[in-house]
This record gives C-alpha cells, sequence and structure tokens, in this order.
C-alpha cells in the first residue's frame, strides 16, 4: 500500500520571486499603543507589531495579520554598544525560539552616519541610513540593495510625514526578515 506523505511547501511564504512593494505605517492599530502596520499593494495588511510597553522597548513581536509570532526582538546591551537579536517561534509554542538574527549598532564617526551590521547565520547585511532620519537600506555584504525604506508620497507628490513610509523588498527576499529589520531600525530611532 503506498504512503501518503504531507506535501511540503518548496518555499517560505514570505518569499517572492516579485519585487516586493510595502506600506508602513509606523502606528499600532491599537489605541494608545506603540507598532506599526504593515500594508500590501492591495491595501491589505500583511504584518504588525503591537507594543504595549514604552517606545523603544526591550521585546517586540512581529506578528502576520491574524496574531500569529513570526518573530521576537530583544535588545541587548553590550557594554557600551546596543544590540537585537531576532528569534523565530515556533507554530505550536511562542516560547520555544530559536536564533535567527543578530544586529549591531555602529556610527561612522567622522560622518555621524548610523550602520547597523545584521548577521543571519552566515549572511551579513548592514542597515545604512539615508538622508534624513526616516530613510534607509538594506544593504548585502557586496553592496547591492536588498530593501529600501523612504518617505511615502502620494500621487500628486506630497508626502505623508515622518510615520508612513514605502517599503521596497527585492526579489528572492525573505520578506518577513526585512519586516524584522525594519522593526529594529524603529526601535533604534524610537519610533515604536
Amino acid at each position: 500500500m503506498a504512503k501518503v506523505y504531507p506535501q511540503v511547501p518548496t518555499c517560505s511564504p514570505h518569499i517572492t520571486s516579485e519585487r516586493g512593494i510595502f506600506t508602513i505605517w509606523m502606528k499600532s492599530l491599537v489605541c494608545h499603543t506603540n507598532g506599526c502596520t504593515v500594508y500590501n499593494t492591495n491595501g491589505d495588511i500583511v504584518y504588525r507589531v503591537e507594543n504595549y510597553d514604552k517606545k523603544g522597548s526591550n521585546e517586540v513581536h512581529l506578528m502576520d495579520l491574524r496574531g500569529k509570532v513570526l518573530s521576537t526582538i530583544r535588545q541587548k546591551n553590550l557594554l557600551a554598544f546596543r544590540g537585537w537579536n531576532g528569534y523565530t517561534c515556533s507554530s505550536i509554542n511562542i516560547k520555544e525560539e530559536k536564533l535567527w538574527f543578530q544586529v549591531k549598532k555602529y556610527y561612522r564617526m567622522l560622518m555621524g552616519d548610523l550602520a547597523c551590521k545584521v548577521t543571519v547565520g552566515y549572511d551579513k547585511y548592514w542597515i545604512v541610513r539615508m538622508t534624513g532620519k526616516v530613510a534607509f537600506r538594506v544593504v548585502n555584504i557586496n553592496g547591492d540593495i536588498i530593501a529600501e525604506a523612504k518617505p511615502k508620497q502620494s500621487s500628486s507628490g506630497v508626502r505623508l510625514g515622518d510615520d508612513v513610509l514605502t517599503l521596497l523588498v527585492e526579489p528572492h527576499t525573505d520578506h518577513s526578515l526585512i519586516m524584522a529589520l525594519v522593526i529594529v531600525y524603529g526601535l533604534i530611532c524610537r519610533k515604536m
């Protein structure tokens, strides 16, 4: 008799072969809390963060629309340097966590620029601030842009404010990883 095995998806639902375009609103859906809400091009909510603690909290959770925790991000204080660890959560138990990525904050002293080194297993990335406090890029070790966040503008060119961003994510990039890095950057800038 033939055995039936469950089909295992060949790739993550958070990775697509097309360029991802998202709108990030650095506000929570819950009144009087910190966080952010992420919309796709259809206007559907795809990710959210509800931070019931103060801005710059030591622990936040990246969730999907239904509230399933995808990642937990915790601040680590390493002597004079701040860092963050991102953990993936078990689909069954949120307490079963596995280290996913690490972020360490650096300043280039001469220019005053902010840069964060991201380590995901053996892969290395940088979060680099662009002009202003809001815009930033995620680049790989070769300097190729993986994702870019910048202030969103209406179709007539009016800027929608510092708390509304457009996020462009290159194809074959894990969107949930990029969203977790957006959260870390938001925590660094005290936006959530």
